[in-house]
């Protein structure tokens, strides 16, 4: 098979009972998701592991309950209902120490499925908007598969890929997953009020998805010095 190639040909490289690990957040490789799903009808007790997903969790289908088996680190929307009929788990684990799972073979990851971005002149991807556990994932993978998005940016630190690294890279250009949040509401915003006080000058502060962080964010124009250490930046984050 040739490295670049169509997402149904490599997906051709997963087998009955392994472990396929996808990235997460808004990172999902939709399109190599999808190919995955479509071979359903000749695997069998495929685990998918994967951190909080956005988007659709098409393999979380009851339908698909012989084909893939769920194993979350993260308690996302789409998969709770699978997990909560018998068909998945839920391994509780700080995101700081998912890197020793796979490094330690704790975890045994045949397959990788991520995002990157097209390698600059010195090869190099970027994982862009997610970067998470899959740097341990894509060294302790068997198989790296990739989907190259021109659409995907670029971020500093410690996400790059080198193409060296991936086995399969799959192109396709379309936009990155993006959540919209309405407005706060007026319950929202009193939580928020309440929150508030509770936060001095030179705080260090975690943020989730949601409205509730969003509306305590609007309210706090008039603290100063304040940190950000989380492993995730929302829309809150980007325009305070």
């Amino acid at each position: 098979m040739k490295k670049i190639t169509t997402a149904e040909e490599a997906l051709k490289v997963v087998k009955s009972g392994d472990f396929v690990y996808i990235h997460g957040g808004a990172a999902v490789p939709e399109i190599l998701v999808d190919a995955l799903v479509a071979r359903a009808p000749e695997l069998k007790n495929v685990t998918i592991g994967h951190i909080h997903i956005e988007g659709d969790a098409p393999y979380a289908d009851p339908k698909y309950k012989d084909s893939f088996y769920i194993d979350s680190f993260f308690l996302s929307k789409n998969v709770r209902h699978i997990i909560k009929a018998g068909n998945g788990s839920y391994t509780p684990i700080f995101l700081s120490d998912m890197p020793l799972l796979f490094d330690r073979k704790q975890v045994k990851v045949d397959v990788v499925l991520i995002q990157v971005s097209p390698p600059d002149k010195f090869g190099f991807c970027s994982m862009g908007v997610s970067v998470e556990a899959c740097k341990s994932a894509i060294r302790n993978a068997k198989c790296v598969i990739a989907k190259v998005n021109k659409k995907m940016p670029r971020a500093y630190g410690d996400a790059l890929v080198h193409i060296d690294e991936i086995d399969y890279l799959v192109e396709q250009d379309a936009p990155i997953f993006s959540l919209h949040l309405s407005e706060p509401n007026a319950i929202e915003k009193q939580i928020a009020q309440h929150i508030v006080p509770l936060i001095k000058d030179g705080s260090t502060l975690q943020l989730g998805i949601g409205n509730i962080p969003n509306a305590t964010l609007g309210e706090m124009g008039h603290l100063k010095n304040l940190g950000i250490h989380t492993e995730l930046l929302t829309e809150g984050c980007l325009i305070w």
